[in-house]
């Protein structure tokens, strides 16, 4: 049953970078009495993410970059380890992976596989993010990485099962990369030993 929403109001608080708007609605529940909401809803468009492994090294490809909003969240350094990921910037979600693939970590992936859409925080940011893997080889290596002009990323090729103690240690805190590790763990594509 899709539930009735009425919208009260819409009012755009922000669009410095993305947009924040504020939005009060009707919420028709199963048993037809209505509850009022107002909430900030935080348009940021979608993206993708991906995996790069190597099944012969039994490695993958992170990157390690600030992100301002874990640092103000109470991490201490605000350094993050992530999967490579990018907004699709009016790119189809493939072509978004391919180019932030290469210019983050240098690697131009060959075949990638999509595993699915997901939502990574659906209380107030609209985010609808493309989840792909992709098994890289050394001569796939044909940049030099670190993002783009505004952008300072490391790149780290890691033993799987080491980023596997990573998530467990809390080193490794990001959504994404927590969920795509466990993909390639799941579907028996790498060892965890």
């Amino acid at each position: 049953m899709t539930p009735a929403i009425r919208v009260i109001k819409d009012k755009i608080l922000s669009d410095n970078y993305f947009i924040l708007r504020n939005i009060t609605y009707d919420l028709t529940r199963r048993d037809g009495t209505a509850l009022r909401h107002k909430r900030e809803v935080y348009d940021r468009g979608n993206g993708a993410t991906i995996l790069l492994y190597s099944r012969e090294k039994q490695t993958v490809v992170l990157t390690r970059q600030f992100r301002v909003a874990t640092w103000v969240n109470g991490n201490p350094d605000g350094l993050l380890i992530e999967s490579c990921a990018g907004l699709l910037d009016d790119d189809a979600p493939e072509a978004c992976i391919r180019r932030e693939a290469q210019e983050e970590t240098g690697y131009t992936p060959g075949e990638v596989e999509k595993l699915f859409d997901l939502y990574m925080s659906p209380g107030g940011v609209t985010e609808l993010i493309s989840f792909f893997i992709a098994e890289y080889r050394d001569e796939q290596h044909t940049g030099r990485g670190g993002g783009v002009e505004d952008e300072d990323i490391d790149v780290l090729e890691i033993p799987f099962s080491d980023a596997l103690a990573m998530v467990k240690e809390g080193t490794i805190r990001d959504g994404k990369t927590v969920i795509l590790l466990q993909q390639l763990q799941l579907r028996g594509v790498m060892r965890a030993d």
